[in-house]
């Protein structure tokens, strides 16, 4: 009888630590998959927001391209005093200026949305100038000797690196000091 006690005592205590692996074992799955959930969440919009990327870059450049005195507000001294104010420029009043700076503003009005909405997903812009060269974050374009300046530094940016929660979403496209 004693000896049969002994064996189901083992039996349960066997049974007990078969139990304990399982649970701990299923305790590590929910955190696995609590975990993928998460990262699956994070950077499903990863394809859309290089797509965008693009988009961002061709509004860069529309801004870039328009002269900044071109864009700057009329100064009020350039009116002429015997013109009475007009409260709103009818079409026939505009200047091509006028319709330069506005279109400007749409542009900029729209890219600036763009970026805003990025950051809502957590899609941040870097610039490089200025830091070391590093691989995992830059794309080297090319290279130039600059004496006076530390060999291996980033010194021009031509595109704009992004990151989508601290992980490379595009690399930033940069100029490299070269070793004189």
């Amino acid at each position: 009888l004693l000896h049969k006690l002994k064996a189901e005592e083992a039996k349960v205590a066997d049974c007990m630590g078969r139990l304990r692996y399982l649970q701990a074992d299923y305790l590590n799955l929910q955190r696995n998959a609590a975990r993928e959930k998460e990262h699956a969440r994070d950077f499903a919009i990863t394809k859309f927001a290089k797509d965008l990327l693009e988009t961002v870059d061709v509004l860069s450049l529309a801004l870039k391209s328009v002269p900044k005195e071109l864009v700057a507000p009329p100064s009020e001294s350039s009116d002429s005093p015997s013109s009475p104010p007009s409260s709103s420029d009818t079409p026939a009043e505009k200047t091509p200026e006028t319709y330069l700076r506005e279109l400007h503003e749409g542009v900029e009005s729209t890219q600036r949305l763009l970026l805003n909405t990025l950051f809502k997903h957590h899609i941040k812009p870097y610039d490089p100038v200025g830091e070391k060269f590093d691989p995992n974050l830059h794309e080297a374009l090319y290279q130039v000797p600059i004496p006076g300046k530390e060999p291996g530094t980033v010194f021009d940016c031509q595109k704009t690196g992004y990151t989508i929660k601290d992980r490379v979403l595009r690399a930033a496209q940069v100029g490299v000091v070269q070793d004189t």
